[in-house]
């Protein structure tokens, strides 16, 4: 995959890494218009299944989308083919745990809603891939973790495929109202590791 950075007219905000291209996917800044879009698929039930936050109230999802190109540490984008809004992409900067005077900012976590109309084209890995690429080539962050319901086999085909490495497995630790308690997969890629592949 090639990702290539988009220079934008107008002023930017320093620390985001959007626009960004992956394959023939845009990766942006979220804006105003993009709230309809994201709502028809965002609360769509077959893509809720395996979510823990299986409803989105519309004022809150305009509020969290419009603060995030202003926003130090949210860095999630919209993914857009051909003019046409296909998923969202995650990413998180955090802390990293440890004792009193760990470094701040460190670390990243990402994610991916694809709308079902798009599934099976690649978008979530490739969205995947350049959320990798914004944490590590743009942001600069040391280690990005990803995680996702274990019998969401999809989703895990996706994070492999991005090439993150499973670190964990943790048993009958999420609750969902039709299966009862589900095991959870916690995949994390370093930025050496990253560096690596990428050479």
């Amino acid at each position: 995959m090639r990702r290539t950075v988009v220079v934008c007219e107008g002023p930017a905000v320093p620390s985001s890494p959007w626009p960004a291209r992956a394959d023939d996917l845009l990766l942006r800044d979220p804006v105003e218009a993009d709230v309809e879009a994201l709502l028809a698929f965002r609360n769509d039930p077959v893509v809720n299944h395996f979510m823990v936050r299986t409803h989105v109230d519309p004022d809150d999802l305009r509020r969290e989308l419009l603060a995030v190109p202003g926003s130090p540490t949210d860095h999630s984008c919209v993914v857009e083919r051909d003019g046409e809004v296909v998923a969202i992409g995650f990413l998180d900067v955090v802390d990293g745990p440890g004792q009193p005077g760990v470094p701040d900012g460190t670390d990243g976590l990402i994610g991916y809603i694809v709308d079902p109309r798009f599934a099976g084209q690649g978008i979530a890995t490739a969205t995947a891939r350049a959320l990798l690429g914004a944490a590590f080539d743009d942001l600069g962050l040391r280690r990005v973790t990803a995680a996702a319901n274990a019998d969401n086999h999809a989703s895990v085909a996706v994070l492999e495929k991005a090439g993150m490495r499973r670190e964990r497995l943790s048993r009958q630790s999420l609750w969902h109202h039709e299966l009862g308690w589900l095991d959870e997969v916690g995949y994390a890629l370093l930025a050496e590791e990253w560096a690596a592949r990428a050479g």
